[in-house]
């Protein structure tokens, strides 16, 4: 292939998927491409299309990104979960698509660039991150996602994850401390941190979840603002991570811990760990002062009675996370959860969906209005020539959670923190003074 032709680049699915774009691209400036994001460009001749298939709604995104570029008459190369999950459907199905890659096997992205036909998709996947590779971050703000592992032990009813991704790899901590040092050298104020479970690290590498020490690395390097932790797995919070969260100035004071359901009977179906949740979340705030809590459930599990998903909402409305995701049941082949009975009708999926989001709205609501007259730190996002400034507080993940809105004549750039003082708040943003 001409070098001098760009290659354009789709990017779907999650912060894990992203940092697996970033990799390609990489990958692909060592060897000399250049590479666009605007896959409009008429100078662009050959698109990689990194796809998601975690849900159906995600798999309907990455086919739509898929038959538009057949339209538009690019080189279409398909990376990622849907062409890891549909092995050999999407070969017979798009025979106008010249590459296919797996989610393991993205290192090859050059070959399949440069082949005219070109076919890596790994029968039984294992994800090693390449640590060789340089990421061609598409954006470098105030914050950057680090990987830190990748695959999943777990097999929890509903998920594809470990057929898609295999099973649980570490990164070593030398070399996440490494790259964390990149970025702020480059000044990002912010890393987050990222893996299918977070608090699993370390546990192929060290024999045992490793998740604090890491954090007691990270937070040495000099000028790093934040460290958040996104993805922890309750079972594996130890007391050791607990202390880490508590006693480590540069780890900020917030959680996602995604627990999925309240119901004991509703979590054994979802074969995931059946723990008493609720004194579980009382121990991580009474240890943690001034905690904030992120966590996401899945409704009309099948089999979901109208008792379970009450007991879910009370459960909700008891324990007042900071930041609540609902997602409704997405039914998955070849996962356990495909064949149960009964399952639950769409249309009231969707009515407990919105009934626990208006709960939680009225909660986040009032949970912001405690932050009015309060002073916090928050991140900068964004500078804007009309004196606003967008900033995300501590308890706000990028791209996930509330923003903070701050209005000043002060210079000051992304990636900075600076204390604010609350002066207006709504269900999810909040208004600020310096």
């Amino acid at each position: 292939m001409n070098k001098k032709n760009k290659i354009g680049i789709i990017q779907h699915g999650c912060a894990k998927n992203l940092v697996d774009t970033e990799l390609m691209l990489g990958i692909l400036e060592q060897n000399g491409y250049k590479t666009t994001l605007d896959v409009e460009d008429p100078k662009v001749s050959t698109v990689i299309i990194n796809t998601c298939s975690f849900i159906h709604d995600a798999e309907k995104e990455s086919v739509q990104s898929i038959f538009n570029m057949i339209k538009a008459h690019k080189k279409i190369i398909i990376t990622g979960c849907l062409a890891q999950k549909y092995k050999q459907e999407l070969r017979k199905l798009l025979p106008e698509v010249s590459g296919f890659i797996g989610t393991c096997d993205f290192k090859n992205i050059i070959k399949a660039v440069e082949s005219s036909q070109y076919y890596n998709v790994s029968n039984t996947p294992c994800y090693i991150y390449p640590e060789d590779v340089e990421r061609a971050q598409i954006t470098v703000g105030s914050s950057s996602y680090i990987k830190i592992a990748d695959g999943c032990n777990y097999s929890c009813g509903y998920c594809v994850i470990p057929q898609l991704r295999g099973k649980y790899n570490s990164r070593k901590i030398e070399d996440i401390v490494k790259e964390a040092e990149k970025l702020v050298n480059k000044g990002v104020g912010e890393i987050v941190l990222i893996a299918q479970d977070t608090t699993s690290y370390g546990i192929d590498l060290y024999k045992k979840p490793s998740l604090d020490k890491l954090l007691i690395e990270l937070n040495k390097i000099k000028n790093l603002g934040w460290i958040r932790v996104l993805y922890a797995y309750p079972t594996n919070f130890t007391q050791e991570l607990i202390n880490a969260f508590k006693s480590l100035d540069k780890v900020v004071k917030y959680i996602d811990i995604p627990l999925q359901h309240s119901h004991r009977d509703v979590l054994q179906r979802m074969k995931r760990p059946v723990i008493n949740q609720e004194e579980f979340i009382q121990n991580l705030r009474k240890q943690i002062p001034n905690l904030a809590i992120r966590t996401t459930f899945i409704v009309g599990y099948p089999g979901e009675t109208e008792e379970e998903f009450e007991h879910l909402y009370n459960f909700v409305k008891k324990m007042k996370f900071e930041k609540v995701g609902i997602f409704e049941y997405s039914r998955e082949k070849n996962t356990y959860s495909y064949s149960l009975k009964p399952q639950v009708p769409a249309r009231i999926k969707h009515f407990r969906k919105n009934k626990i989001l208006k709960l939680q709205q009225e909660i986040s609501a009032k949970n912001n209005l405690n932050f009015i007259s309060k002073r916090i730190q928050c991140i900068i996002e964004e500078v804007h020539n009309d004196g606003m400034i967008i900033a995300r507080s501590y308890a706000d993940a990028p791209e996930v959670d509330g923003l903070v809105y701050v209005k000043t004549n002060d210079y000051l750039s992304p990636g900075q923190i600076i204390s604010v003082k609350i002066i207006g708040a709504d269900s999810y943003d909040l208004v600020a003074e310096l």
